[in-house]
């Protein structure tokens, strides 16, 4: 499961400031432009933010068929005078929106880089405004890929668990069609470099966070004279991902034990902060997940919450230091035999909307990830692979082998897709790759991996948990990414920034937890993402 990632401190005002934002993004979008000749017409949507609207290709070996509709967004730059490009930014999924993000919390995420350069987003085709957008129209508890009950094999009906994820499938082409096939990445980076043209901009810088950096890495592949700055935070293993995505979710897992481990090392460390578990909360976790499973935890005006609804909870909370306390305060509401802390985060991980329905963002990740990866037709690969993740993985076995049966079942093959080789041209400026040492979605070693197999690169390091590095956790961090986008300074061989995000925060995220929606928490700090 990957990271849509919010960054850093600004992940719950983005919350909190969702619902005004959503409605400006709805609005304002001129008349789409196509041809290859097109320029893009902006309108005012609100906080100084333009839109604007452009006609892509649904299959750009056929230019003239069927097209995308791209909902395209973007801040103009301060310094008119001064101005010296576009910065196109991607917060990752696959399947995360732009547009709505941007309105959200670009402002303040980018005031740096948009002094001088104008902040543009793009929603992926199949995603958020753009159209035809994708959904499955799935209740993300019992239908998805990460559905409940989490599968184990000591009580695994197979026939059963292969019936709904065919099921799942089947539902997502039959609401979805023949859009699905062209999905894949490699026409999203086609996408984007049509609105380049479109904008009148000879080279694009980028900011990819998680996902984003594959859609990153793909652009520069195949278009390596046309970005000036590239970064890539959070970087996906770009081969893993692709052509080993087994492999590649193994690893994740682990990253979320060791993620999970770290917090409860912290927690055992700061008991006044966490108050929960003594010296050895991990223990007490653990306890707390079997006596929720014998005997689900009563939540406030919701559903009971049982081991698999904690384990999930604990699992959103990994993506973002900023959001343990909200676990510390799940651990202590449970502790004294309350669930609502675990519904709430729960909630958030499955992208529950208060009426009851759930954000497409995790079937648009299926869907894209699907055509983009290679997965073999083999039910008894995934069923051997479950059993072996439960073995491996204490808390997040169910995020490999089980729930990688419907890409296997997914028969829908991609109009096209690039799988690699990435690489970053000794002609191009040199990539910034941001790695975090402990991030759990997109762990340190495909990190390097991505930065060795790209080429052309500098590394600059995190130490530090939580998933992508920009926007708040480090000051070290931000200054050298805004110095890099500024001028092209790249910081020193072996940078390795601090944290500044102590365990114990107050105020802003211990409190109106009961007010934060549950969509907008989930837009804010998405829990899939690139793999």
């Amino acid at each position: 499961m990957l990271a849509l990632k919010r960054p850093g401190r600004l992940l719950l005002a983005a919350a909190l400031a969702y619902v005004v934002a959503a409605s400006a993004a709805a609005q304002g979008f001129a008349a789409p432009q196509s041809g290859r000749d097109q320029k893009l017409v902006w309108a005012d949507c609100g906080d100084g933010w333009q839109c604007a609207a452009l006609e892509v290709p649904r299959d750009y070996r056929r230019p003239k068929g069927n097209t995308f509709t791209l909902a395209i967004t973007r801040l103009p730059a301060r310094d008119l005078a001064d101005r010296r490009g576009v910065l196109f930014v991607n917060f990752g999924g696959p399947g995360g929106t732009v547009v709505e993000s941007l309105h959200a919390f670009g402002a303040d995420l980018f005031a740096a880089a948009n002094q001088h350069l104008d902040i543009v987003g793009v929603d992926p085709r199949g995603v958020g405004l753009t159209q035809p957008s994708v959904d499955c129209e799935a209740n993300q508890e019992t239908e998805g890929i990460y559905s409940q009950p989490f599968p184990i094999p000591l009580a695994l009906d197979a026939r059963a668990l292969v019936r709904k994820s065919r099921a799942y499938v089947e539902r997502c082409k039959d609401l979805n069609g023949e859009v699905l096939r062209y999905l894949s990445t490699v026409n999203t980076a086609r996408d984007m470099d049509r609105v380049r043209e479109a904008m009148g901009e000879r080279k694009l810088n980028y900011f990819g966070f998680s996902y984003g950096t594959y859609l990153g890495s793909t652009y520069a592949t195949l278009f390596p004279k046309r970005y000036r700055a590239m970064v890539l935070d959070g970087p996906v293993d770009l081969d893993a991902y692709g052509n080993r995505p087994m492999e590649n979710l193994r690893e994740q897992s682990d990253g979320f034990e060791r993620a999970l481990a770290r917090f409860f090392q912290a927690c055992a460390a700061n008991q006044a902060f966490c108050g929960f578990g003594g010296s050895d909360p991990l223990a007490a976790f653990d306890l707390l997940v079997a006596q929720a499973n014998a005997t689900p935890l009563p939540a406030a005006g919701a559903d009971p919450v049982d081991g698999d609804d904690v384990i999930a909870g604990a699992a959103l909370a990994m993506y973002a230091k900023q959001f343990w306390p909200f676990l510390v305060d799940a651990l202590q509401l449970a502790s004294a035999g309350d669930g609502t802390g675990f519904r709430f985060l729960a909630d958030a991980f499955y992208g529950k909307n208060g009426d009851g329905t759930f954000d497409p963002g995790l079937d648009r990740y299926f869907l894209i990830g699907a055509l983009d990866q290679r997965y073999k037709d083999d039910v008894d690969l995934y069923l051997d692979a479950g059993n072996h993740a439960w073995g491996l993985f204490e808390h997040a076995w169910w995020n490999s082998g089980y729930a990688e049966l419907s890409y296997g079942l997914f028969d829908v093959r991609p109009n096209d897709v690039y799988r690699g080789p990435f690489r970053g041209s000794k002609r191009a400026p040199t990539m910034l790759i941001v790695v975090t040492r402990y991030d759990p979605a997109t762990p340190y070693r495909g990190g390097l991996r991505t930065a060795a197999q790209l080429g052309n690169t500098r590394l600059l390091t995190m130490q530090g948990d939580g998933h992508t590095a920009y926007g708040g956790n480090s000051a070290c961090i931000d200054a050298a990414v805004d110095a890099y986008v500024e001028s092209l300074t790249l910081p020193p061989l072996g940078t390795v920034c601090q944290q500044q995000v102590p365990f114990g925060l107050t105020s802003l995220f211990r409190t109106g937890i009961a007010s934060l929606g549950l969509a907008e928490l989930w837009r804010a700090a998405p829990h899939g993402g690139g793999r």
